[in-house]
């Protein structure tokens, strides 16, 4: 099982990342700031550091040259700062690759798993593929249909019906409801619902709760009354089968 230190300041992005690379089959240690980020490489070597580079504490290109002065640990960069000068400077000053915010979990798990090929490493197999979530063997194909209760979504045909009747949704509220219905009885955090399904993981959770909602009144249900979508409180949303 490759490892992965993943440096963010922000903690929710920070808990965003950690869940997608865990997901996938990565061992994952984390830190908040620069100097957590040597602790952490001097303590324990990691196959890979994924380093934002606007920390509370030291820059994250002075981060990453102090990080090459005690390892050549892969370094995949992964900031909003996307000015080009500065790009090829923290190439030059050590960086494997450069992941500009915001970014989907299938790209940061495409381009981990290229910088671990050129390093001799291994990326674990459900990582490979550069998408997000159950290994293949347990997640199936993600276009074929699915049946939950009187509720049947095609993400082939971009279609849902419930009790035979089509349901008219919008474009995001069918890709929200074709995600959670390839993963029908686990949790999936919301988190998880902006990385995959939004492609924005860094915008707040509000906007997967106002499209839940109106998915919800398509659904016939509401919130306090939930029959599909069950929320998991503090954790995220399921699709359920009615009881």
């Amino acid at each position: 099982m490759p490892s992965v230190l993943v440096v963010e300041d922000d903690p929710s992005i920070r808990q965003s990342l950690i869940e997608v690379l865990a997901e996938q089959g990565y061992a994952v240690r984390s830190a908040a700031d620069g100097f957590g980020a040597l602790r952490e490489v001097t303590q324990a070597p990691v196959d890979a550091v994924v380093l934002d580079l606007g920390l509370p504490d030291l820059d994250g290109g002075d981060a990453l040259r102090m990080i090459r002065g005690i390892s050549s640990v892969p370094v995949l960069v992964a900031t909003a700062r996307d000015d080009e000068s500065e790009i090829i400077g923290i190439l030059n000053a050590g960086a494997d690759d450069y992941l500009v915010k915001p970014f989907s979990g299938g790209q940061l798990l495409a381009r981990l798993a290229a910088v671990l090929r050129r390093t001799g490493s291994t990326a674990p197999a459900a990582a490979v593929g550069g998408t997000v979530g159950p290994a293949p063997a347990q997640a199936g194909d993600p276009l074929r249909p699915t049946v939950v209760g009187e509720l049947a979504v095609d993400p082939g045909a971009r279609t849902a019906y419930l009790a035979g009747r089509e349901l008219r949704l919008t474009r995001r509220e069918f890709d929200l409801l074709a995600f959670l219905a390839h993963h029908t009885g686990r949790v999936v955090s919301k988190r998880r619902l902006l990385t995959e399904v939004w492609r924005e993981p860094y915008v707040d959770d509000q906007t997967v709760d106002v499209h839940l909602s109106s998915l919800r009144r398509k659904l016939g249900e509401r919130a306090a009354a939930p029959r599909y979508l069950l929320t998991v409180r503090g954790v995220g949303i399921k699709l359920v089968a009615p009881r």
